[in-house]
């Protein structure tokens, strides 16, 4: 099942074909970003399905029903102009992404725009061809990418031309910098600090003229005429040869088409990485007396001799080597084939620098020379530095991509309703802190007796420090029926980050009565209440899912985590009246700043009658309000639980006698009041929605076409009605006459048919509660079981099997024959959450370890 897949009926054959080639231009939404100044800003995430599917930017797209709208007429060469490069900046990120041009024009555009993804996934799906949140992240960091070199190259520009030392011919190298590396090559000679390079040397000693008529007139080439004895450099023949070489063989490796051979050599050669023990850690091995080292380098034995080809190795090879290299325990190495220098050193003599005429024997000898030093000295270091970085990168990348997937299936666990929790925070020294939860509200505090034993009918267990024995005495219980005539369960869950919440800020300021202990149980317990609610309390990083979180670039792994918190809160959206100001900062569109606003005028003025008073809100503009109103709910009754609430004091809106409209009251003295335009104060009841204001007109056009009304949302007979109407006229037939794109209307079309209360999480995954305990001295070899998923990694996936140690499934077990067709595809085969069904391989009591196959996917 697709992930963020919405409940909406399947539209008859024919009838969706998207044709968006005529959605160019007819949009009809209300508030316009085209308007907006530019200027990127790095807001994060959302989507609204499919996230267990690879990423649909590989895909292309040129023949698919949507087609191609024609928003954005501008040129991609127009749009990069500012960059100053001499590449198209369109054209680079479409080939570094796989996404065609006309979707990375579009989304560009709307980054300048400053929409966040979640935005742009959900309400401008025909722009970027219907990619998901990942896809379109992925370009965008790429975009960033290509925006940060284009302003490291101007920079580089800038200093050079102040130092004098900025040529033409200089200038139009670094401005053909496609890439990082690229750039630190062709720069690394002029860099402040760094030794004058040997070419630069011999260039002002007059001997680049010497070096080009080599290459074009040899015969008349003398190098006696550049000798002048008593000058450093040109004293000798020999020293004049070896400045000649140096210039050549700089000329070599600066240029593209000799760059561009060698890479594609290298790419038909069998090129390895090797590891091995540094020669620090063996000398601080042999020390007498020294405990750390040795433990440090059996850590990694696997690595102490190892090699494998670079298109081979697994990311987590990668991730562990560098590490290795970083703690000075490795010495890491790329080995290119000798058959790649020959050949380079052939096609170099033969036909790229191939002299102009007939060379005699000594000035070829020269040019053998500089090829060879070129290879040896400048090409072959930055070889190794581009594997190793095109490594690292994609090491990052999917170990990034892991982290996120985790995070995201742990977020949208299906929340539990109805129950009375006690979560339990196990412990030996202090003992077992418990919180009881009311359905709705945290509870209070108590010890096990007869008054709590009739409250909760489930129990919560940490799975820290001592959760196998609270885990055995709560199964007593149950065994025994003490909570009779309650039928309780109990489930265990992940205590990441629950002790680091617990003396936060966020956690004193919402219970400033407990003591940090507690504040615990209470966090354990809301896991499984409400997870998303919770866990947003929490840095993602300290949640305890991915592995090698300290390993790779932590700027790119707080941006990717930060962006899936926004997706999933703004894709699950929020009831703006009751949730809370941690979990509203989170809604793509608003921060921490906007979130304070929205809870001081909140309780202020009460709770919000419709989407329009957000406008009311101070620091909330028309940008803002575009990209979170479609991921806020307003319920209709919370103006019936006004209680909740302090009354408005002294505010500064004045209530109209009959409530239709609500004016800012002019302020007096120094208070500033936000200018705004009349704004009901009526519910409306498409605000409960996922449908956005600007598309409200059509909402109401739609229905009076279809013969229904507000009133009947959510209800079987207005379904009913929709689908003849659509089985009918078709919904591209009815988004033409509605003015409106086919994608925009059945966004409309789900919203006003969703039962109220709607949650798309509750189709995902649910916490397992039992009733009894299965111990690892039960297992045996060859025995089946059901677990769920905990953690997935580069390397395979751990399960909770019921036994206190979770099993591993090698990812070499997890084959596509074993999965749902729908995760076939995708490289994250299994992740948190997800339900299998298992057979035991080894057990290993003494080291606790667990090896699991995996039969298949539980659905």
């Amino acid at each position: 099942m697709d992930v963020f897949q919405r409940l909406s009926f399947i539209v008859p054959d024919g009838s969706c074909n998207d044709n968006m080639s005529r959605a160019g231009g007819r949009w009809s939404e209300g508030p316009s970003s085209s308007h907006q100044p530019y200027g990127v800003k790095k807001e994060e995430p959302e989507e609204d399905f499919a996230f267990d599917e690879p990423s649909l930017k590989r895909q292309k797209t040129s023949s698919a029903p949507q087609g191609r709208p024609t928003r954005l007429p501008t040129s991609g060469r127009a749009f990069g102009e500012d960059l100053n490069m001499n590449w198209d900046l369109i054209q680079l990120l479409s080939e570094r992404t796989g996404v065609e041009q006309w979707v990375c024009l579009n989304i560009s555009q709307l980054f300048r725009e400053e929409n966040t993804i979640p935005f742009i996934v959900r309400y401008r799906k025909e722009m970027i061809n219907h990619m998901d949140a990942d896809a379109v992240r992925d370009v965008q960091l790429v975009l960033e990418e290509i925006h940060a070199l284009a302003k490291k190259t101007q920079t580089i520009s800038q200093t050079l031309k102040k130092e004098g030392v900025l040529t033409a011919e200089l200038e139009q190298a670094l401005r053909n910098c496609r890439t990082a590396d690229e750039l630190d090559h062709v720069y690394a000679p002029y860099k402040k600090g760094s030794k004058l390079s040997k070419a630069c040397r011999a260039k002002q000693l007059g001997l680049e003229s010497a070096a080009q008529a080599l290459l074009q007139s040899p015969r008349t080439l003398d190098l006696r005429a550049w000798v002048k004895p008593g000058t450093e450099g040109l004293s000798t023949v020999e020293e004049v040869s070896t400045g000649v070489e140096q210039i050549l063989a700089d000329m070599i490796a600066k240029d593209g088409e000799s760059l561009t051979h060698i890479r594609s050599l290298c790419d038909n050669s069998m090129v390895m990485l090797q590891s091995s023990v540094s020669k620090t850690a063996l000398k601080e091995q042999q020390k007498e007396g020294h405990q750390g080292k040795p433990k440090d380098i059996d850590k990694f034995h696997l690595y102490c001799d190892f090699t494998c080809s670079v298109q081979r190795i697994q990311h987590h090879q990668t991730l562990a080597i560098n590490r290795g290299e970083n703690l000075k325990i490795l010495t890491v190495k790329v080995n290119i084939p000798d058959c790649v220098k020959s050949d380079f050193c052939g096609w170099c003599l033969n036909v790229r620098w191939k002299p102009n005429g007939y060379t005699r024997e000594e000035l070829m000898k020269i040019l053998r020379d500089a090829v060879e030093d070129s290879y040896k000295r400048l090409l072959f270091p930055l070889l190794s530095r581009s594997y190793r970085t095109k490594l690292t990168v994609s090491a990052e990348k999917e170990s990034i991509a892991m982290f996120v997937r985790n995070l995201r299936q742990r977020l949208l666990v299906c929340p539990v309703r109805g129950r009375v929790i006690m979560g339990v925070d196990p412990g030996f020294r202090h003992g077992c802190k418990l919180a009881i939860l009311s359905p709705t509200i945290s509870g209070y505090r108590g010890k096990i007796g007869v008054s709590v034993k009739r409250l909760c009918n489930t129990v919560v267990i940490g799975n820290g420090t001592a959760c196998r024995e609270t885990e055995a005495f709560f199964a007593d219980l149950i065994s025994r029926r003490f909570f009779q005539p309650l039928d309780v369960s109990y489930c265990i869950t992940s205590e990441a980050g629950a002790s680091i919440y617990s003396v936060s800020p966020a956690a004193v300021k919402e219970m400033p009565d407990l003591d940090p202990n507690l504040r615990s149980a209470v966090s354990i317990g809301r896991r499984v209440q409400d997870p998303l609610a919770e866990l947003v309390k929490i840095d993602p990083k300290h949640i305890g899912i991915g592995t090698y979180q300290h390993d790779v670039s932590q700027s790119s792994l707080k941006a990717a985590l930060d962006g899936v918190v926004q997706e999933c809160v703004s894709f699950v959206g929020v009831d703006i009246n009751i949730c809370s100001e941690t979990l509203m900062r989170h809604v793509a569109g608003l921060n921490i700043g906007r979130a304070k606003s929205i809870a001081e005028w909140r309780e202020t003025n009460g709770p919000f009658m419709n989407r329009d008073q957000l406008r009311l809100v101070k620091g909330l503009g028309p940008k803002s309000y575009q990209q979170c109103a479609g991921f806020i709910r307003i319920n209709p009754l919370d103006h019936l639980n006004n209680h909740r609430y302090t009354q408005p004091t002294n505010h500064r809106y004045t209530q109209p006698t009959n409530h239709s409209v609500c004016k800012p009251a002019k302020g007096k003295g120094k208070g500033k009041t936000k200018a705004s335009a009349a704004v009901p104060t009526l519910p409306n009841p498409l605000d409960q929605t996922c449908i956005h204001p600007e598309s409200y007109a059509v909402a109401r056009s739609f229905l009076s076409l279809v013969g229904g009304s507000v009133d009947q949302m959510g209800r079987p007979e207005l379904r009913q009605c929709v689908e003849a109407s659509v089985k009918c006229q078709g919904l591209e037939a009815l988004a033409e006459t509605l003015n409106t794109t086919p994608d925009t209307l059945q966004l409309i079309i789900d919203g006003l048919t969703q039962p109220p209360g709607f949650d798309i999480r509750q189709d995902f995954e649910k916490a397992d509660f039992k009733r009894g305990i299965v111990s690892m001295s039960d297992l045996r070899e060859g025995v089946v079981l059901t677990g769920r998923v905990e953690n997935a990694t580069l390397f395979g996936a751990f399960v909770d099997i019921g036994v206190g140690r979770n099993g591993l499934i090698h990812k070499r077990y997890i084959t596509p024959d074993k999965l749902p067709a729908d995760q076939r595809r995708r490289s994250l085969a299994l992740g948190p959450g997800e339900k299998v069904e298992v057979r035991v391989l080894n057990v290993d009591p003494q080291r606790g370890r667990i090896g699991l196959d995996l039969i298949r996917v539980l659905r």
